[in-house]
């Protein structure tokens, strides 16, 4: 329900101004009036718009929804009011952007607005899903139990970031190190050996004289390159934006031999998971398909399911356009067969995605185990053939002596 801001005068003759929540226009000002006021001016715009928290201090992780929702759950079982549940929230917050946020709903509540309506004034900063869930909740009258489930939700989603981001640390401060010693090889160590090369007069094998080219370049046009490199990666970044850039890096994704069975388990976690919350919440199958394809976190496998929400809204059961994805394995398939011929959908989805957390798990495990001799030998064989390009030339430097 849109916010309308008005003008208007009291009984005394006295301007006044407000702001009101209404279906339309007429009703604002029957609502005005009813008030023992007269409307003389009304601003059909939302304030949501302009109260947008742009604040750059703080981002909201998923940790942050984690605690938020934890927190709500435990203050509404303990029978506390919603609006002093967010008046409490809202001051012992940490997050300097979700606290704001918070402050900005409990003042949208506190004039009559639903606490979903007032969370879909931030969608930047709230997910659809917990906007969903929650709105289910105040029809259903069961919001402590929607707030423990997304509480319980978001852990677990947090959880499999945690093993994800803790999985890449080593791969990428091996990365990091290899970058700056084969630099300093390259800008420090060759050089004192140009002088002595120089002097030989002899003939320099090709990969020395490869290697000093490269030397020259990054210590004479160092700056050209840094800008270059800073260029191509916000090119990439706007590329990958697209909704094209983001369907071609995610298709790539599900290609590379060792991140795709990481990438296709943890896709299937989510889908599962967050299927299985909103379909236990009396969300209608066809609406939670469209809000599952926005968290899956794959552009690919998004488009695969809004292409099985058509399916099922034509009539179709989900386990096949789910089978024809040819993404989801067959065991995936077969369990919402079971729970759409059981009827228990809900509960089989939430049974596969402690199957798949624990997957994930795993999965992660063998990674690492094989990103890690493998980044050892790519650094051992930059760094060797770097060294073996400096020995060369002192090969032929004591041959010459020694004939």
């Amino acid at each position: 329900m849109p916010i309308y801001r008005y003008n208007a005068m009291d009984s005394n003759g006295k301007k006044i101004k407000g702001e009101i929540y209404g279906g339309s226009k007429e009703e604002v000002i029957y609502m005005i009036r009813q008030r023992g006021e007269y409307p003389i001016n009304i601003l059909n715009e939302s304030i949501g718009e302009d109260r947008n928290i742009k604040n750059p201090f703080g981002r909201i992780k998923i940790k942050d929804l984690a605690v938020f929702c934890r927190q709500f759950h435990t203050m509404l079982n303990a029978g506390i009011p919603i609006i002093n549940c967010l008046n409490i929230l809202g001051i012992q917050t940490e997050n300097n952007k979700l606290k704001k946020t918070i402050e900005d709903v409990y003042e949208y509540v506190q004039k009559g607005a639903t606490f979903s309506e007032s969370l879909g004034k931030h969608r930047e900063v709230f997910p659809e899903l917990l906007i969903n869930m929650i709105e289910a909740g105040e029809v259903s009258g069961n919001l402590d139990v929607i707030m423990d489930r997304m509480a319980f939700h978001y852990e677990k989603e947090n959880k499999i970031n945690n093993k994800v981001k803790n999985a890449l640390v080593y791969p990428l401060l091996l990365s990091i190190v290899a970058i700056i010693v084969v630099v300093f090889l390259l800008t420090v160590v060759m050089p004192t050996f140009i002088g002595m090369f120089s002097g030989s007069g002899l003939d320099l094998p090709f990969p020395t004289r490869l290697l000093l080219y490269t030397s020259d370049i990054i210590k004479g046009y160092w700056y050209i390159l840094i800008s270059m490199s800073m260029i191509m990666i916000y090119m990439l970044k706007r590329f990958i934006n697209m909704d094209k850039g983001r369907l071609w890096l995610d298709s790539i994704k599900l290609k590379i031999p060792i991140v795709k069975g990481v990438i296709e388990k943890i896709v299937i976690s989510r889908f599962t998971r967050t299927l299985s919350t909103l379909i236990s919440s009396g969300v209608p199958l066809i609406h939670s398909l469209d809000i599952v394809s926005r968290v899956v976190g794959n552009k690919l496998v998004c488009q695969g399911i809004l292409n099985a929400k058509e399916a099922v809204r034509k009539g179709t059961e989900l386990s096949k356009p789910i089978g024809d994805m040819n993404i989801f394995p067959p065991m995936v398939e077969s369990m919402i067969h079971v729970g759409e011929e059981s009827g228990a959908l809900d509960e089989i989805l939430d049974k596969t995605a402690d199957f798949y957390d624990e997957e994930v798990e795993s999965a992660l495990q063998k990674m690492t185990t094989l990103l890690e001799p493998l980044m050892i030998m790519f650094m051992a064989l930059i760094i060797g053939a770097i060294v073996i390009a400096i020995v060369l030339p002192m090969f032929d430097m004591i041959n010459t002596i020694q004939y």
